[in-house]
């Protein structure tokens, strides 16, 4: 398997805690993988590498084909190579209808002035239309953002990022706060979703990750503790003590 995101030997220090100890894996051109860990174990710190928001004192971190070094790139260049990043708490424009937000999120060739004159296409509102269906919001391009649950606003969020063709989805805690039936679209919507790009999935709740069903990296203390299948990470002594056997 080609590795799509490899990361390399990796370190970070703040205010003298390492965040991040030696950080090294890699994440294929279509592959769902998920990452667990106790708080304080470099989760997230690690997105905040990925996407640039934080500077690693050692290491690389390559991506792409060409394996283009993202340490050397800000984090707008860095999302239109291809990386998008969903936050735990959704953020769409809720007084706007989905088809708006959709609509805001599309790839388009605009700079400050021609987005003023820029108006969706036949093309665009196609592309719309498919975001929304990909997603389970094919009938609600009408409605309010703000009107949807909880779910929807995740998903509507997840389709705004899809809009701008992203290779790799970082996606965080996705399934916090959603009822039942949303966590189960929300599974089956992220198993698709990896089927044409890499998804990485960073959440707590191990009901959750068992159903993804996919590779999983146990961090622990900035670094890895274990990988592999749910079943083989559960069994894993260490990652029973120092994660699965709290509480």
């Amino acid at each position: 398997m080609t590795a799509l995101l490899e990361v390399s030997g990796i370190s970070v220090t703040f205010d003298g805690f390492r965040a991040i100890n030696n950080l090294s894996f890699s994440i294929g051109a279509q592959e769902l993988r998920a990452i667990i860990g106790p708080n304080g174990a470099g989760k997230t710190t690690f997105m905040d590498i990925v996407t640039g928001k934080t500077r690693p004192d050692s290491g690389s971190v390559t991506f792409g084909d060409r394996a283009i070094s993202l340490l050397k790139l800000n984090e707008a260049k860095i999302a239109r190579e291809g990386v998008g990043r969903k936050f735990q708490r959704p953020t769409v424009f809720e007084d706007q209808s989905v088809a708006d937000n959709l609509i805001l999120a599309l790839k388009a060739p605009r700079n400050p002035f021609s987005v003023l004159a820029w108006r969706p296409k036949s093309p665009d509102m196609a592309r719309v239309q498919a975001l929304a269906d990909e997603v389970g919001l094919g009938d609600r391009l009408q409605q309010k953002s703000g009107e949807l649950s909880h779910g929807q606003k995740q998903w509507l969020e997840i389709a705004m990022l899809l809009a701008q063709e992203p290779r790799l989805l970082l996606v965080d805690e996705p399934a916090a706060g959603m009822t039942p039936a949303e966590r189960e679209h929300t599974t089956t919507l992220l198993v698709n979703l990896a089927k044409t790009r890499a998804v990485v999935v960073v959440e707590h709740d191990m009901d959750f990750v068992r159903r993804l069903n996919c590779r999983v990296t146990v961090l622990h203390e900035g670094a890895v503790l274990a990988e592999g299948s749910i079943d083989h990470v559960t069994r894993d002594p260490q990652v029973i003590s120092v994660y699965l056997g709290r509480g």
